[in-house]
């Protein structure tokens, strides 16, 4: 049987795009939060320059990782932090684990984090006994419809306000058929400060952690993280070993730049910072995790990926992810940035992403930390080929084009045969949807009667 995992991207895609209208609706959501972007950009003078600076900290962080996670780790020893290393998932989550069997807790609140989506702590820590409650609004629904966050800021963008008043009367009696955004709101707020009086430990991320303090920065826009760590006597940080930067100063470049980036906004409504547990008796303790980060680090072509600071900006740009959703690609991080990170994790499984990408460079320009995604996308290509890694369709066409390309008679052959092949074809076999896939959502042009190069003799240029 063919497991959802086991499908390619454009498998999943094209039962996303199926549904016309939600794939639409899709890609008109995201590119409006893409133009707020752009405005939030247009009034910063600087943004350039802010892009420019922490591409170069991001360089610096990573060419002196080791120092400066020594440093970060003695530094938040001093504030009282019990620091742990994970070497990937399992790990991780066998510690954190460990921290909540050693007090007993039973019930804990998860602000949002995708580095324990990554490590898929939430079914790991159910199956030994311990309610978790995704406090985030957009983590709680899709907690919920029981399925994975399809966007890294925006985790239930692919679901509309009918679908989540339904999801909501079934789990918590709201009204049927309410769809009013407010009333749903204070029925999540009402559901979920329920959860945050009885939890008995707090899980947050971490967007920044600051070698030279010691101390971690949580951004939100709901408030979730600070209230799930005030409450319960135990905070656990969960991060990877990228997220750190060199000093406090480095973080205002950051914090200008991430929430434009990601919504369009100034800046997130909450930049919560953690230098310790918030009094005497609790506890905080951060799980430093690597999980391939370390041999990312050691490959020159893809390091780079690891400046993301998780803005979800490639995303809201890309036309292949806008109309395909973010579950297609069975990745904690979807999109162009996804699409790097996951075939490092394995090659294999996730083959399919590198070429979900139409090379139009538009994750590049955006991506706050000057990431040359789209280059990073083309050099996978190449590997994923290397290694034999390329569908048998991809290999035979590629071998052909490769035939008709260098040889000069066939390619004038080919281009004849081409148009007068559209030409005598009737349109709708044409767009046939069994007899031409690509064809079946794009109106192809009336084939001209001459090449180029017969045009060009005609006109005595030749």
């Amino acid at each position: 049987m063919v497991t959802a995992a086991d499908k390619s991207h454009p498998e999943e895609a094209e039962e996303f795009v199926a549904n016309q209208d939600r794939a639409h609706w899709h890609d008109q959501t995201l590119w409006f939060v893409r133009s707020k972007r752009d405005k939030a950009a247009s009034t910063v003078p600087e943004w350039e320059e802010l892009r420019e600076t922490a591409s170069r900290i991001k360089k610096y962080t990573l060419a002196h990782l080791a120092d400066l996670l020594e440093q970060f780790e003695t530094n938040a020893k001093r504030h009282g932090v019990q620091v742990h290393w994970a070497q990937d998932a399992a790990e991780h989550n066998e510690i954190v684990l460990s921290i909540l069997q050693k007090h007993s807790v039973k019930k804990l609140v998860k602000s949002k984090s995708m580095l324990t989506e990554e490590c898929h702590l939430n079914p790991f820590l159910q199956r030994h006994g311990v309610e978790v409650v995704d406090t985030d609004l957009g983590e709680w629904i899709v907690q919920l419809r029981e399925e994975p966050p399809s966007h890294i800021v925006m985790p239930a963008i692919h679901t509309k306000r009918e679908e989540i008043g339904e999801l909501f009367h079934q789990h918590i009696g709201t009204e049927k058929g309410a769809t009013d955004p407010l009333y749903l709101v204070e029925a999540a707020r009402k559901e979920l400060r329920n959860k945050f009086m009885g939890a008995q430990a707090g899980i947050t991320g971490v967007n920044f952690a600051i070698a030279e303090t010691g101390g971690i920065v949580v951004c939100t826009n709901e408030g979730n993280a600070d209230l799930g760590v005030s409450l319960p006597p135990v905070h656990i940080a969960c991060m990877g070993i990228e997220k750190l930067i060199p000093r406090a100063a480095d973080l205002g470049v950051f914090l200008r730049l991430l929430a434009r980036s990601a919504t369009g906004q100034p800046i997130t409504a909450y930049s919560s910072h953690f230098h310790g547990p918030r009094e005497p008796g609790c506890e905080m303790h951060i799980v430093l995790v690597d999980n391939g980060r370390s041999a990312l680090l050691a490959s020159e072509d893809f390091r780079r990926s690891l400046n993301c600071i998780r803005c979800g900006a490639c995303m809201n740009t890309c036309p292949v992810y806008r109309r395909s959703g973010g579950h297609s690609y069975h990745n904690t991080i979807p999109g162009p940035i996804g699409s790097i990170l996951a075939p490092a994790m394995d090659t294999a499984q996730h083959a399919s992403l590198p070429f979900a990408c139409s090379l139009c460079g538009s994750c590049t320009e955006v991506c706050p930390v000057k990431i040359d995604l789209h280059l990073q996308l083309y050099t996978w290509r190449n590997k994923i080929a290397l290694k034999g890694l390329l569908p048998k369709s991809k290999q035979l066409m590629m071998e052909v084009a490769k035939t008709v390309l260098s040889n000069l008679w066939l390619y004038k052959l080919a281009g004849k045969v081409g148009r007068m092949a559209l030409r005598i074809t009737p349109k709708f076999i044409v767009n046939h949807p069994w007899l031409n896939a690509w064809g079946k959502q794009r109106d192809l042009p009336p084939p001209p009667k001459q090449s180029f190069r017969e045009l060009w003799k005609t006109r005595g240029k030749g």
